[in-house]
């Protein structure tokens, strides 16, 4: 048993926060920060992260041809819950309206949404369900260290979706690897964020962030190039094998790192930092979303989908598709309308704080 993917979708905010409105207040310029990763801009949410996953997944259903009515599972991976109790994936069903979904959250960093896959494909695959949601949302903003240089230019927010159904036929997630660099966990960590700082002075938002950005850069190459590795071996595959590569999109030097290590043509590297940033456990399946889109998915093709996230946590999927995929039918869905620049929105934020 497998389970196919018939339906996709996103919601990107509408505010978009570019690096000239940090410039306004931060030391830096677009000129640092692009070359340094590629990034121009990204978007910042009016809305919390269950609205953006609920818009997420409407456009998924109707790429399926699906209702709410017909879900079994929804499974939510992020980093930036609404609540801890109840859990993420039970609002998003409330508004689907999916009665009949059972519900869980994934947490496990930027690799969240990837995650997901795996955990609703193992379900599919082994019975307990006939389909699934999958999503990868965040709305990282609020709890921003928005005056760190260092990570305040390297995210945003997003949502994104995937409706998986069982087939019969080798198609969907292939195989996958998953592992983490536990002893690395403090070099990406958000203090204040947690019940370890419960009674504490500090408040839930007013985070500190520790980034050292160049072992994660380091210890992210070496995780994705692992689990690609691993996977095209499980395949028995190589690089040439593979028709598209859809990366984690955390830093550009990240990405062709990754790709010269496996000796992989950037030809065939889909990138899309440059207009949203480092969504976390949005970004993977955005970009996944956005070249099925593009028509950069077509029948039979391969796609190679490694991610890395904080834990250290890492994956690797193959992901095949037997016909190119269609959609079905498209969803009116969107958000509420904010009359607030990305800018405007982050000052808010920081006034907030103070």
């Amino acid at each position: 048993m497998y389970a196919a993917i018939t339906g996709w979708g996103k919601c990107l905010p509408p505010a978009t926060l570019t690096n000239d409105d940090l410039a306004t207040f931060l030391d830096t310029s677009d000129e640092w920060i692009t070359s340094r990763t590629g990034m121009k801009e990204r978007r910042i949410s009016h809305v919390t992260v269950s609205e953006l996953a609920h818009i997420a997944c409407e456009h998924a259903l109707a790429a399926a041809g699906k209702t709410a009515a017909d879900v079994e599972l929804i499974v939510f991976g992020s980093t930036t819950f609404d609540e801890l109790c109840p859990n993420a994936a039970s609002n998003v069903q409330r508004l689907l309206g999916a009665d009949k979904a059972a519900c869980m959250d994934v947490n496990t960093a930027c690799t969240s949404g990837m995650y997901s896959l795996s955990t609703a494909t193992a379900m599919i695959k082994s019975g307990v369900v006939k389909n699934a949601l999958v999503i990868g949302a965040e709305v990282i903003s609020p709890i921003m260290e928005w005056q760190n240089r260092d990570v305040a230019v390297l995210f945003g927010d997003g949502a994104a979706a995937l409706f998986l159904e069982a087939s019969e036929q080798a198609e969907g997630v292939l195989t996958e690897a998953l592992g983490c660099f536990g002893e690395s966990r403090d070099i990406l960590a958000v203090q204040g964020w947690g019940m370890k700082y419960a009674n504490k002075a500090r408040t839930l938002g007013d985070a500190q962030w520790n980034f050292l950005g160049q072992e994660i850069f380091k210890k992210a190459v070496a995780g994705m190039a692992q689990g690609c590795e691993q996977v095209l071996e499980k395949l028995s595959l190589t690089s040439d094998d593979i028709d598209l590569v859809v990366p984690h999109q955390a830093n550009l030097r990240i990405i062709d790192s990754l790709a010269k290590k496996l000796s992989i043509d950037k030809s065939k590297v889909f990138v899309n930092i440059e207009k949203y940033g480092n969504m976390s456990a949005a970004t993977a399946l955005v970009a996944f979303v956005e070249s099925i889109e593009q028509g950069l998915v077509t029948e039979n093709s391969k796609v190679l989908l490694p991610a890395f996230g904080g834990g250290l946590t890492w994956s690797a999927h193959v992901v095949s598709f037997l016909n190119k995929p269609v959609a079905k039918s498209q969803s009116d869905a969107s958000l509420p309308e904010s009359s607030k620049s990305g800018l405007a929105l982050v000052q808010d934020i920081i006034q907030a704080k103070q």
